[in-house]
């Protein structure tokens, strides 16, 4: 997520590696080539369609780049960031990615930059990619929706339980409106998992019992602070370590191996317990979350799954997920491995394709076939109830408590501002020593 040009331009150059490889996407059960997708939606629509970009970090680069290779008619049209200096990074390395085409028609003053951008580049568009920091994607979405615009929004799409109740209550709407809507849960569009899921559904692990999932890894990036730089501008170059921005790496990462869970069982978590602290990243530019959490979520079904996730260098890491069935055993990988065995280790089921396509290449595909043919894919209910689940994780490792849906559900907590100028002041700012107040289980107030 890091919001570099160095990181944008890796994208970029990982994108175009990508590009090149045989893209398919995995559909009731056979791969389908992406231009035969493509090819197949543009008999209902040639239609070129405008598209946004509001957050022009990274990932928000990446996805503007997808998304124009998922549609041969595709127009980007406009862009908007809290930032100037990243907004005009990001259109320079979609100028280049483009260069000697008409894709890219971002006129001067379609530019925004700004707090309130995003509205005004919302309204150019028919799509729009939402990829800020993730505290402002309830009132983006609500925004989009109310507009009849299609979105892909990247994960968490809130930081706080009325975040999410708002975008719940918009992906009723965007249905009604038939709307096609896209979360960056791109584990949902990557062929092994897609194959592992279809033999859970046919019962070849039985059913799942309990279960690991992982993303244990050193950590990520820190913009250090700057002269004459407001505390606002310095939290949100720094949005990962702050809650009302982020939502702790519990969320704003974990989240992925969580929602596989949630999928692969069939259900969402009705209580989680936990705990968690900051041993390693403990100084004041790791603001105020921390660095490791372990929790464990019951399912409706009696399913207990393990939730780990770490940000500590030197340390054992994993990224994937093992569920115990009364079968067998799966074993998933991110890097494109996935297996299911019995309890004496024969093979059940493997997984022999590799990782391609690209997953974060195939979600665009599906938004644009879905938006061409009318379809109506809609993500947004899925990537709510994921981001409560991993919420309320955050909410058990905090307090110690042991936290249930309906509970948390209901929390009235807000952390982030509905709106934010660069007068305001961060709803956390840091004391006389010039550390942020940090959650202390047993004693925080979660509710």
């Amino acid at each position: 997520m890091d919001h570099s040009k160095k990181n944008q331009k890796t994208i970029l150059q990982s994108s175009r590696r990508d590009f090149v490889k045989n893209t398919a996407i995995f559909t009731a059960g056979m791969l389908l080539p992406t231009m035969e997708m493509a090819a197949m939606a543009n008999v209902f629509n040639d239609k070129t369609l405008k598209l946004a970009v509001v957050g022009c970090g990274g990932r928000g680069t990446g996805a503007a780049v997808q998304a124009l290779r998922a549609d041969e008619n595709v127009q980007l049209v406009a862009l908007a960031d809290a930032f100037e200096d990243r907004l005009k990074g990001s259109l320079e390395s979609l100028q280049k990615e483009f260069e000697g085409t008409k894709r890219i028609q971002v006129k001067d003053n379609h530019q925004y930059v700004g707090f309130d951008a995003y509205k005004k580049a919302i309204d150019q568009a028919d799509v729009v990619i939402l990829a800020t920091p993730p505290g402002f994607r309830p009132y983006h979405f609500e925004y989009a929706v109310n507009s009849g615009k299609h979105v892909f929004m990247e994960k968490p799409v809130a930081t706080d339980v009325p975040g999410v109740r708002k975008v719940l209550e918009m992906a009723k709407i965007a249905k009604e409106k038939k709307l096609s809507v896209v979360v960056g849960l791109q584990r949902r569009y990557q062929n092994n998992y897609l194959a592992i899921k279809q033999q859970i559904d046919e019962g070849k692990a039985g059913l799942i019992t309990s279960g690991q999932v992982y993303w244990n890894s050193s950590g990520v990036w820190v913009n250090p602070r700057t002269a004459n730089q407001s505390e606002l501008e310095y939290q949100m170059r720094n949005w990962y370590y702050f809650n009302w921005l982020c939502g702790d790496h519990i969320l704003e990462q974990h989240i992925h191996n969580i929602d596989v869970a949630n999928w692969f069982i069939g259900e969402y978590p009705i209580s989680a317990q936990g705990m968690g602290g900051r041993l390693v990243r403990t100084g004041p530019e790791h603001g105020e979350i921390f660095d490791h959490h372990f929790v464990e979520f019951k399912y409706p079904s009696g399913a207990v799954i393990s939730s780990q996730c770490r940000h500590q260098p030197g340390t054992w890491s994993k990224v994937g997920e093992v569920f115990q069935g009364n079968k067998g055993i799966i074993d998933m990988n991110d890097a494109g491995a996935a297996s299911i065995s019995d309890f004496q280790g024969n093979t059940i089921f493997e997984y022999k394709g590799r990782r391609d396509p690209n997953p974060y290449q195939v979600e665009h595909d599906k938004l644009f076939a879905s938006i061409r043919n009318k379809e109506g894919l809609n993500d947004a209910e899925i990537g709510a109830k994921s981001t409560l689940s991993a919420i309320m994780g955050r909410m058990a490792t905090y307090s110690g408590q042991m936290i249930n849906w309906e509970q948390a559900l209901a929390s009235e907590k807000i952390l982030m501002p509905q709106e934010v100028t660069w007068n305001s002041i961060p709803p956390t700012v840091p004391g006389a020593d010039g550390n942020y107040p940090i959650p202390a289980p047993g004693k925080t107030i979660i509710f």
